[in-house]
């Protein structure tokens, strides 16, 4: 075999048209071995002799792409120093472009022997392991183009590729469950009705089944356990693992940019798969595990976890700063993904112990020209000290509003002194974003996720019912906000039923009405339930995945509604703060927004600050938008009242006398259909409107 030197960059397995160029990073190595994998389970190791600024490397004529390989180190194994080099363990690449095949778990795959931690583990991983893979990088992209959905247009759809499709009926059989589904019609079509702009996926790196799970039957079935920062996770693939999933994901991206509905990836760059220190030796902890990962300092045996999943990144080391941004940039100009939502990002921001807003991680990815152009969304908290972060992130980003979900949670199911929090999560939470130049489009407006209940469940269960994840109830969040409406999981009893269904339209129309950015969780549309289970992590099932209903449903219909009524009407989605007064140049003697009493009278400090206060009508002035269209020309809209009545006792509102004097019912969620079919009741300023228990009401003015 020809071996020629190569390059150091770029990192991983660089397949040029006539061989393939590896390349890998390891201050700790004194040695580094390139293993080929051959079918019958030998290899053929080349040692990689060039080395420049600790990256190994070497070019090998002839390597094509689907071949198979991965790396063995050589070098100290002194675990209580933080090092633990072992090449008795077949490492991935932590660029490599696609992996294949699975782990099966047992002994081999650890550094030390089961029942003696301190001893070093010499059994061979290579059958156990899966494998990295040469990629074949071309593509027909043909006229594909970024959708670059402005915020204020934006709709975001969170869904796993397998949750999502192993159950929709008009999918066959082969197709369920993959990143091809995603393409198939019955799907796009579904999230074009529903007036969806973005698709969020759940964790498609390259992730791992933890060994725990798989020793009870179980999955790591949302996959936040990454173990390639480059790689689309393989058993997402209808058709191969070759790099054939590389393909498919570019096919299915391909085909949700022709419906103009851009791909944003949930990236989970804080941790990875390989656990604390009695995890496995899979990949950066045999390469290098102190340049790595976030080690003790007093006790370098041991690792800082602020993510708790037993590791966290080291991310003041340059690089995994580097491994970082080259795998944004690589999804971004490669695989054409349009954004990202990172987990756990606080974490991100711990360069050294406290979360620091201008650590180096932001002020690469604020410079760079290809990442700083895409969506990027935080999950602003983590499990560290100090980790809870909504609001403080850099201005370039915008946050999932973890304060937004409370709040309009609270709301609905009745927890006093609430209205005022509402009001500002209601109109973009300048409270949140407007101190550092950011605008209400930083909010990422939720009232549900993966992550806890389903919206059907936040209405039918006060605790948590996670039995069948094998952990005695005891995982999952215990303080939900949730409300049962009476009677806890499934039940029969009429009037709770048409309470919970008047409850899931209160939210989904809050949701739509909020300022923000609003984001919907499959299934949510037509009322999934997970059976009270709010932490389904493990449930590669059908209590996690989604079941899709025999035709249309009534809460479908609202859910497309709303959305369109907000997608219809700019007054719902503004890009800058309200500013409570009249605005200058729009001739108009009205302020932008206004607050009511149900009696039509504006509010005053003395009515926020009533303890049992849970109605309120809102007045959003569409003739007051001070922000200019993309041709600096004047944005006008119709003029709405929203009424919110979450008491348990039906309310009537008087219609405020001064903010016009023909109004037009067009929201109703105290209807089973949640909005009049044609022209709904028309109503006068002065006039009088019942609102029942727990509903919300929008009325419309022309403009």
């Amino acid at each position: 075999m020809q071996v020629w030197p190569g390059q150091a960059y770029p990192l991983g397995a660089a397949y040029d048209g006539a061989g393939t160029n590896f390349a890998v990073f390891s201050e700790a190595a004194d040695r580094v071995e390139l293993c080929l994998l051959h079918d019958d389970g030998s290899e053929t190791a080349v040692e990689l002799r060039e080395s420049d600024g600790f990256v190994r490397h070497a070019y090998l004529p002839g390597v094509m792409p689907g071949q198979r390989y991965g790396f063995r180190v050589h070098g100290p194994y002194e675990p209580a120093r933080g090092q633990r080099c072992n090449s008795a363990k077949l490492l991935l690449d932590p660029y490599a472009l696609a992996v294949g095949g699975a782990v099966d778990w047992g002994e081999e795959v650890y550094g030390y022997r089961f029942g003696a931690p301190d001893k070093r583990n010499d059994l061979d991983s290579a059958p156990h392991m899966m494998a990295s893979v040469v990629v074949n990088p071309y593509f027909d992209w043909g006229d594909d183009r970024p959708p670059r959905t402005p915020y204020n247009e934006t709709v975001i759809y969170e869904a796993h590729v397998k949750g999502l499709t192993m159950l929709h009926p008009e999918l066959p059989d082969e197709l369920r469950g993959t990143y091809a589904a995603l393409a198939h019609p019955a799907v796009i079509e579904h999230l074009t009705r529903l007036g969806v702009t973005t698709l969020e996926l759940m964790p498609v790196h390259q992730f791992v089944n933890d060994h725990r799970l798989v020793d009870m039957d179980l999955n790591n079935y949302w996959g936040y356990n990454t173990i390639g920062f480059f790689a689309p996770h393989n058993a997402y693939a209808s058709w191969g693992d070759r790099g054939e999933q590389v393909l498919e994901f570019k096919s299915a991206v391909r085909a949700l940019h022709e419906a103009g509905i851009e791909v944003i990836l949930d990236v989970v760059y804080n941790h990875t798969a390989e656990g604390n220190h009695l995890g496995p030796t899979l990949s950066f902890r045999g390469l290098d595990n102190a340049s790595y990962y976030r080690l003790v300092e007093d006790d370098p045996g041991y690792y800082m976890d602020t993510t708790g999943t037993g590791n966290s990144l080291l991310m003041r080391n340059p690089h995994v700063l580097q491994l970082i941004m080259d795998s944004l940039r690589y999804w971004v100009t490669e695989m054409h993904v349009d954004g990202f939502r990172f987990d756990l990002a606080a974490t991100l921001a711990r360069q050294f112990h406290e979360v620091d807003r201008l650590s180096s991680f932001f002020d690469l990815v604020q410079q760079d020209p290809v990442v700083s152009q895409v969506k990027l969304i935080a999950e602003p908290w983590d499990v560290g000290e100090g980790g809870y972060q909504v609001g403080n992130f850099p201005p370039l980003w915008t946050e999932w509003n973890g304060k937004y979900r409370d709040t309009v949670r609270d709301l609905w199911r009745g927890e006093p002194r609430t209205l005022a929090e509402f009001a500002s999560r209601l109109t973009g939470s300048s409270d949140l974003y407007q101190g550092d130049g950011r605008r209400p489009l930083a909010s990422i407006n939720f009232v549900t996720c993966h992550d806890g209940f389903t919206l059907h469940d936040l209405v039918a269960y006060n605790e948590k019912h996670n039995d069948a994840n094998g952990e005695d109830n005891q995982d999952g969040e215990s303080h939900n906000r949730s409300w049962n409406c009476g009677v806890e999981g499934d039940t029969d009893d009429p009037d709770v039923l048409a309470l919970r269904a008047r409850q899931l339209r209160n939210f989904l129309a809050t949701l739509m009405l909020s300022q923000g950015v609003p984001m919907l969780s499959h299934g949510d549309e037509f009322a999934r339930t997970q059976g009270g289970n709010n932490n389904a992590y493990c449930q590669d099932n059908e209590v996690a995945w989604v079941r899709w209903p025999d035709g249309e449903s009534t809460l479908l219909e609202f859910t497309r509604a709303m959305a369109w009524l907000r997608r219809d009407h700019p007054v719902f989605r503004r890009r800058r703060f309200f500013h409570g007064r009249p605005v200058e140049g729009t001739h108009d003697e009205l302020s932008d927004i206004s607050w009511f009493t149900p009696e039509g009278e504006e509010m005053i400090q003395e009515d926020w600050d009533a303890a049992q206060a849970r109605a309120l009508t809102v007045f959003l002035n569409g003739n007051a938008i001070s922000e200019p269209g993309p041709r600096g020309e004047r944005i006008t809209d119709d003029s709405f009242l929203l009424m919110f009545n979450a008491s348990p006792d039906p309310l009537e509102f008087v219609v405020p006398v001064n903010q016009g004097q023909q109004w037009q019912v067009v929201v109703d969620t105290a209807r089973e259909d949640g909005v009049p079919p044609g022209t709904g009741a028309k109503v006068r300023a002065g006039e009088r409107v019942t609102l029942t228990d727990r509903s919300l009401t929008v009325l419309q003015r022309p403009a």
